[in-house]
């Protein structure tokens, strides 16, 4: 079944739960209050009585779908009509339209049935006229607000089913651009999610150690995601240059530095008329994930905390994983003596925050590349 079939059943399900709310439930201790009520309405609604606050209680667990509307006695044996509209309120029934129906009401009493959630307070004796269009108002107003909220959650279920085709259609994209880096590389073809996942951890703990820099649940998938893009930039390098085993010359450094910017000039292609946040974060990463927080990085060599925090964090663990991996011009190194060069400035500069976080993040990073290597020996064996 589909997104839309899905919205479209709840949207029936919601129009037919308003269809069948043809009962009002009288709730009076006093039989001859409850005729009185019963004669105003019985013929336009079906009438549940109750004596006292225990059967009402039952008779809304019983027929919550059908109550169009609740006239409820303040004062009732067993519970009283306060402990009622509190039960009410507690589980869920908020959407049952009360009128409170007493002679003995006082104002911290009237004022404490509103707080819970009464629509109107009547007093007897009252008129029938009065009361029927008071409740008829009512049931009227209570079904309009339901159909808003009805409305207001279909909406976002489309929204929510477009969100996810989005996001899908990114992902997909993600992936299939990320691969074809690596399989020119000739690198794990793990390790862009390996990135995305190491990028997501250290993401977290900045947001819990620095909340000044505001990140949040949704900001961080998105920036990890965009983390798969880092190395796009690596299509337009020559193989001569990308696959070579030795050590680069100066020109081919030089050359190789240029993926930043050449990733950068690639997602300018697919950029959209309207600018968005994802696409910002793949922009910010691509071209500056090889920034250090000195400036001695490129290919701006901009430093300090004009590196956006995404870049950073994506610049330390792309520069971790690429110490733990096997790559074409070196064997990896061992985790520990890998987190050690990265501590002693070995692989360029970085943020005190940063080094803290990643510090506090390194169990996490360490079982994730474990995992990765034992997955690796079981597939060799």
């Amino acid at each position: 079944m589909n997104e839309t079939t899905n919205i479209n059943e709840s949207a029936k399900n919601a129009a037919d739960v308003i269809a069948l709310k043809d009962t009002l439930l009288i709730a009076d201790d006093a039989e001859i209050n409850r005729e009185l009520l019963k004669d105003i309405f019985e013929e336009q609604y079906v009438i549940l009585e109750a004596a006292d606050g225990v059967e009402t209680i039952d008779l809304i667990k019983k027929n919550s779908d059908r109550i169009a509307l609740i006239f409820l006695d303040l004062i009732m044996p067993n519970k009283s009509g306060l402990d009622v509209l509190s039960f009410m309120e507690e589980n869920g029934y908020e959407l049952i339209p009360v009128i409170m129906i007493t002679g003995e009401a006082t104002a911290m009493s009237e004022e404490r049935a509103y707080e819970l959630g009464a629509a109107d307070v009547i007093y007897k004796p009252f008129q029938p006229n009065v009361v029927m269009r008071r409740a008829q108002n009512i049931i009227e107003l209570f079904q309009h607000r339901i159909d808003l909220e009805i409305k207001l959650e279909e909406r976002t279920r489309e929204l929510e089913a477009t969100r996810r085709i989005i996001e899908n259609s990114n992902s997909f994209l993600i992936n299939a651009l990320s691969s074809v880096v690596e399989f020119r590389s000739l690198e794990s073809g793990e390790h862009v999610q390996r990135v995305k996942y190491f990028t997501k951890i250290l993401l977290k703990e900045i947001r819990k150690m620095y909340p000044e820099y505001r990140l949040t649940k949704e900001n961080i998938r998105l920036m990890s995601d965009a983390s798969a893009l880092h190395d796009i930039g690596k299509i337009a390098i020559p193989d001569s240059i990308l696959l070579k085993p030795g050590k680069l010359t100066r020109d081919e450094f030089e050359e190789m530095k240029k993926h930043t910017t050449y990733g950068c000039e690639l997602l300018e292609k697919f950029k959209q008329e309207e600018e968005n946040e994802f696409y910002q974060y793949c922009y910010d990463i691509v071209r500056w994930h090889h920034e250090r927080y000195d400036g001695k990085g490129y290919p701006d060599g901009i430093g300090g905390d004009d590196i956006p925090i995404w870049a950073q964090a994506v610049s330390i663990v792309d520069v971790y994983d690429a110490l733990v991996s096997k790559r074409v011009y070196k064997a990896p190194y061992a985790v520990d003596e890998a987190v050690r060069m990265i501590e002693a400035g070995e692989c360029g500069t970085f943020s005190p925050q940063l080094l803290e976080c990643f510090q506090m993040a390194k169990s996490k990073l360490f079982e994730a590349t474990e995992m990765e290597v034992s997955y690796a020996d079981a597939m060799i064996k």
